[in-house]
């Protein structure tokens, strides 16, 4: 196992990274760093520049101008055994066993045999897969074999982990074990980078995430601040007149939303809507409605969620992407 983790070392470092095919950029002028231990979330509708700028990354491909730094150097060729990697293009020797895929992917990034097999049954255990170990590799489903994929780039331990769509056609279940991969890692202090166009996985796992949209960088932050550039709304229901509210500065808009009442007791309850500045305090409202009499029959207040945060960012471009 390699536990050697150089203190202050970045895991990855671009500047103003830019890849040109023939006229097309599909990737502009994009900087970023990544702090060691982080999940970090690579967002952005299908075609955004994610897999180039990974290949990048990876030296699969050069930039075009910019500079990328990986572990403190400035190739990922000179440190490629301490970063694992998992393809957009999932695919396995159809007839190697799932244990000896995953020793073999363990051996080409220095492990010696022994040890290498050794760590394919502990995480074929691990994972749920244990009972496959001696099949082959042509005999799972395809989740299963994505499983066997991604547990074959990480069998080495690596320090850094760049996935590109780990999580693209897998069912429910088989997206739970992915998820439980990527925080087992970074229990462990790896740093992990994974592609996605899904946002729910991002907004469950992230500690940061970078978006982007044809090509160019739109966010990089955490999922908090990435929820902050959409304003705050606050819904109350309340049979009384709302004027009060109106007059708010932290108010910016109020509208009143269509209700689907299925009781049969006739109400005259009024749905709205708030909308807020920047940094005001929804609890603002709830005082004013007690200071002013309005009675409320509910409030509620709840955070964009990361799905909306894209619409909002990409535009129309967003809609174009695919959500699950």
């Amino acid at each position: 196992m390699n536990d050697h983790h150089p203190e202050n070392v970045v895991p990855l470092e671009l500047h103003g990274v830019t890849k040109l095919f023939g006229n097309f950029r599909a990737v502009d002028d994009v900087s970023f760093s990544l702090p060691a231990g982080a999940i970090y979330g690579f967002l952005g509708p299908n075609g955004a520049g994610k897999t180039t700028t990974i290949r990048m990354i990876l030296e699969i491909i050069k930039p075009t101008s910019g500079s990328i730094s990986v572990l403190g150097h400035a190739s990922a060729l000179k440190v490629r055994q301490r970063i694992g990697y998992l393809p957009e293009e999932k695919g396995l020797y159809k007839k190697m066993k799932n244990w000896a895929v995953i020793a073999y992917f363990a051996t080409l990034k220095g492990m010696n045999r022994k040890a290498a097999k050794q760590r394919a049954f502990e995480l074929l255990e691990r994972y749920g897969l244990k009972d496959f170990a001696n099949q082959p590799t042509e005999a799972l489903s395809k989740g299963m074999g994505q499983k066997v994929q991604m547990l074959a780039s990480i069998a080495h331990d690596p320090e850094f982990v760049i996935l590109d769509e780990p999580f693209s056609g897998l069912d429910p279940v088989n997206q739970q074990v992915m998820e439980d991969i990527i925080r087992d890692m970074a229990k462990r202090g790896r740093t992990v980078l994974f592609s996605t166009h899904v946002m729910q996985h991002a907004e469950r796992l992230c500690d940061r995430i970078l978006l982007l949209a044809k090509g160019r960088k739109i966010f990089d932050g955490t999922v908090g601040e990435a929820k902050q550039t959409i304003p705050r709304r606050v819904r109350v229901e309340t049979e009384d007149d709302i004027a009060p509210l109106r007059e708010l500065s932290g108010v910016v808009l109020v509208r009143q939303l269509e209700t689907t009442n299925s009781v049969t007791v006739p109400t005259t309850a009024a749905h709205w809507e708030l909308e807020l500045r920047d940094h005001a305090d929804p609890q603002a409202i709830l005082q004013t409605c007690f200071a002013r009499g309005i009675r409320l029959r509910s409030f509620n207040q709840s955070e964009p969620t990361l799905h909306e945060v894209f619409m909002r960012l990409v535009g129309p471009d967003a809609k174009e992407a695919t959500f699950r």
